[in-house]
């Protein structure tokens, strides 16, 4: 049975993953200009038509090694320091490429942590929702520099999906030095046929991945099949598509070739699944009548309709919200430490400078992290 597939113009908020094999020129030691010019193209149409558009990119680490003019291998800290070079070059080079379209763009660098830690989650997610707000393109990066453990070229494959799932995007694009995903390895089998269309994830796609690194990227499309697990997860569409061509994205389109890997969810139901049935609650917040009905109007939680704090929990850890008669409502991810809840219940959102001394987030607990149960 033949589905129609998706294009780029379906989707809302769109996550670009480009890796270091695609954006340096390894012999020259350089950044492919004409190539980049004709993805930022892409990139600033979709953005003049009202999306939100985000760039997971590698690079820093090849960028900083031909500044500084290093040869392979490169120990942990000849890496590390490579990187710290090269995301000066590398912000450089975004920003100026999407600054000849008019539009800003903004360095995140993220660690595994951030997308695993509650409260680090929160932040790297409220700065990307406010760049997007702005209408800035955030340019997200492994922060290479502080890594523990080797650093691995193309593992912003892995990070790209967890980015797209913090970001509630629905499309995360893999652009890659490959078509996408066939069925037995490409160059070794001379029948080997593309896959378009992953509708689940099973054995059998997985057995079809092989490891096919090159020079510069070491992930392989192992790690891409990874990335499509964790997105498709998270009710995040996929896509693996070549960006060996000029204006990638554009060339994205159902008759063209490419693995499709679909979710039967979206990016916000699937969260609030996870905040429903996955975290542990580390406290409870109590809410007079006029909140209950406000956030089944679809309405965050402000401070001012809570009337109770129970619990030792911590910004972005999960509670309870019960209504004045202690039936349970939902759960949240609370944007305040039990202490400075405490503070700011009942009182406006407008008071929080002159509670807690600093200007805090409006909304003790925002709609997108608050899953409420049925009435």
């Amino acid at each position: 049975m033949s589905r129609t597939l998706p294009t780029l113009t379906d989707f809302r908020r769109i996550v670009i993953k480009v890796g270091s094999s695609l954006l340096i020129d390894a012999e020259a030691g350089r950044v492919r200009e004409a190539w980049l010019a004709s993805l930022v193209e892409d990139l600033a149409r979709l953005h003049g038509e009202r999306r939100d558009i985000l760039v997971v990119s590698s690079g820093a680490i090849a960028l900083g090694r031909s500044v500084l003019k290093l040869k392979d291998p490169l120990k942990l800290e000849d890496s590390q320091a490579a990187a710290a070079v090269g995301q000066i070059a590398l912000a450089r080079t975004w920003s100026e490429a999407l600054g000849r379209h008019g539009i800003g763009a903004g360095q995140i660098l993220v660690t595994l942590g951030d997308t695993e830690e509650r409260r680090r989650y929160l932040n790297a997610r409220s700065t990307i929702a406010k760049l997007l707000e702005w209408r800035a393109v955030p340019v997200i990066n492994e922060n290479d520099t502080v890594a523990t453990q080797e650093i691995r070229y193309g593992d912003n494959d892995r990070l790209a999906a967890r980015v797209a799932t913090m970001a509630s995007a629905d499309l995360l694009v893999l652009l890659s030095d490959v078509d996408g995903l066939y069925d037995a390895p490409p160059g070794q089998s001379a029948n080997a046929k593309l896959v378009p269309v992953v509708e689940r994830i099973t054995p059998e796609i997985e057995a079809m991945a092989g490891a096919a690194p090159s020079a510069l990227s070491r992930g392989g499309m192992q790690t891409k099949i990874e990335a499509a697990k964790i997105a498709t997860t998270g009710g995040t569409h996929m896509v693996i598509a070549s960006g060996r061509i000029e204006h990638p994205l554009r060339r994205i389109a159902p008759t063209a070739p490419a693995t499709w890997f679909l979710t039967p969810g979206n990016p916000v139901t699937s969260r609030k699944k996870w905040i429903a049935g996955s975290l542990e609650p580390k406290g409870t917040l109590t809410i007079d009548a006029g909140a209950v009905a406000a956030l089944r109007r679809g309405n965050s939680l402000l401070p001012v309709g809570v009337i109770r704090v129970d619990g030792q929990f911590a910004r972005g850890d999960a509670v309870i919200v019960r209504g004045p008669d202690g039936a349970e409502i939902g759960r949240g991810l609370v944007a305040y430490d039990a202490a400075d809840a405490e503070k700011l219940k009942g009182r406006p959102s407008a008071d929080i400078m002159l509670v807690i001394g600093i200007g805090g987030r409006t909304e003790m607990i925002h709609r997108d992290d608050l899953a409420l149960g049925r009435e």
